[in-house]
């Protein structure tokens, strides 16, 4: 038996079991899974069980093992000496009693850990690397929702130095935290599994522990190639599945079913869920900024903004086009539209390195302020910032990653560099209670890309997606209710 264990620690990624394994070994203890066609089953894909969506030596799809020991090492690094990190999964939250909402991981602990599950802390140091508390095996559990990570697939697939059943937690982190001479943990997903012991409760007193995620995002911010090939899977997905939406809209006027449409198209291409609940609001709907009811039918002149995206391995898209789909625009449409057209290629043109996000919102405010006083929608006066805010209170753009506002704790004053990733989302959003001429009242429209910073300029991510009116109108005679090959109205569009 004791070979047998031996073995399965050696080979635990390529290992073939039979039907039922529970290991005990080093007492660290493992967990009871199945195995499906001979193929050892950790709870997420791996390059044996899914070799369709990982390579070897990959732990998520897309970034390698390497890759993961490299960021952990980052992290090392950028804390002071001596310090003790304790990043914790997400926690799963329920719709009902008995219903779960889909699980996301929390997007620091995916990034050093790359475990996709719930139930696990990780705790990282110079001592020790990386020590990861696993969730204990529940027999019921497993009977019900399938397999899990535990201790072993933490060492042999997560690639971590140590590992231990989560129940030992408290005979073991007390000591860690007490050696450390600062804590740092994601307050966002603090835990009472250690938040309640006495040497973190001790180490607070002492004014030892501060927020992991000011670190976890400075190492974050800028992508690797790897996490780059992502997200222009993810930004081409979110194309391809909003160019169909748009060319059949005409053929399904209601919200909720743009919204469905987008979902699905982006499901067939591989993304696992939206990156947000769409935002889908027709005529006056449209004027509010994370409207996400989409329970209305679309009227012949509304137009519909759509600000939608996906999630693909953890990486995420956003984009946001406004079109008519039930006409072309009117005159008034079609002012504002240009207007924010302008805008978004103007300040995408800005997007390099050395120039901040608040650079480009600055030049965005003076270029639309200067359009809507033109059109008649602001007087030139000093109620000018005022009713300019109640318009457009939005920033003209946040980073983007593994979260939508990805990287929060960096400034949006901050110089952008090579590798970063960012959204320019110039909008205007006009309530029907406005004071404004008839025509212009209940008119939201926004036009969204992503860019990303590259090392002479930038690179449209979303650039296959039409915004011009003249290309909107093409598309919207090309769909007749059909699917339409979407690489050639890209073609079409470039």
């Amino acid at each position: 038996m004791l070979t047998v264990r031996r073995k399965f620690m050696e080979k635990l990624s390529s290992h073939q079991i039979g039907s039922r394994v529970s290991a005990s070994l080093h007492g660290c203890i493992g967990f009871c899974a199945y195995s499906t066609m001979n193929h050892f089953d950790i709870g997420q894909p791996t390059s044996v069980t899914h070799p369709q969506l990982l390579k070897e030596g990959e732990i998520t799809p897309g970034i390698t093992s390497d890759e993961y020991l490299s960021r952990r090492k980052k992290l090392l690094e950028l804390l002071p000496e001596r310090s003790l990190a304790i990043i914790a999964s997400a926690s799963v939250k329920m719709m009902t009693d008995v219903v779960p909402y889909p699980f996301r991981q929390d997007a620091d602990y995916l990034y050093i850990t790359g475990c996709q599950q719930p139930g696990g802390i990780a705790v990282l140091s110079g001592e020790c690397g990386l020590c990861m508390f696993m969730p204990d095996p529940n027999p019921q559990e497993v009977t019900w929702q399938g397999p899990i990570a535990g201790v072993n697939a933490a060492l042999g697939t997560f690639k971590a130095d140590k590992a231990f059943p989560l129940h030992r937690m408290d005979a073991i982190l007390p000591e860690m935290i007490g050696r450390a001479s600062k804590l740092f943990h994601n307050v966002k997903t603090a835990l009472p599994a250690y938040t309640d012991m006495e040497a973190f409760r001790r180490a607070i007193c002492n004014d030892k522990v501060k927020d992991l995620s000011r670190y976890t995002h400075e190492i974050r911010w800028i992508k690797s190639p790897s996490e780059l090939n992502l997200m222009r899977q993810s930004a081409s997905i979110a194309c391809q599945a909003l160019l169909q939406t748009m060319s059949i809209s005409k053929t399904i006027p209601d919200e909720n079913m743009l919204s469905a449409r987008f979902e699905y198209e982006c499901k067939m291409r591989g993304a696992q869920r939206m990156a947000f609940n769409p935002v889908v609001g027709s005529g006056a709907n449209g004027s509010v900024i994370h409207y996400s009811r989409n329970d209305k039918k679309i009227k012949a002149g509304d137009l519909v903004l759509m600000d939608v995206g996906c999630e693909l391995h953890g990486y995420l898209s956003d984009l946001t086009r406004t079109w008519p789909p039930c006409g072309s625009f009117s005159s008034a449409q079609e002012e504002l539209y240009d207007l924010i057209l302008r805008t978004n290629k103007d300040c995408v043109k800005l997007c390099k390195p050395g120039v901040s996000i608040q650079q480009i919102h600055n030049y965005s405010v003076e270029m639309l302020r200067r359009g809507l006083i033109e059109i008649g929608l602001l007087k030139d006066d000093r109620s000018i910032s005022l009713h300019y805010h109640q318009l457009n209170p939005t920033a003209i753009g946040h980073y983007l990653g593994m979260d939508v506002h990805d990287c929060s704790t960096i400034r949006n004053d901050r110089p952008l560099e090579q590798g970063v990733v960012i959204t320019i989302e110039p909008g205007v959003y006009i309530p029907s209670s406005f004071d404004a001429p008839d025509r212009y009242r209940g008119i939201g429209i926004r036009i969204e890309d992503e860019v990303l910073i590259t090392e002479s300029g930038h690179e449209v991510l979303t650039g296959s997606m039409p915004k011009e009116i003249q290309h909107i109108n093409s598309l919207l005679s090309y769909g007749d209710g059909s699917v339409v090959d979407t690489h050639d109205l890209r073609t079409a569009f470039s």
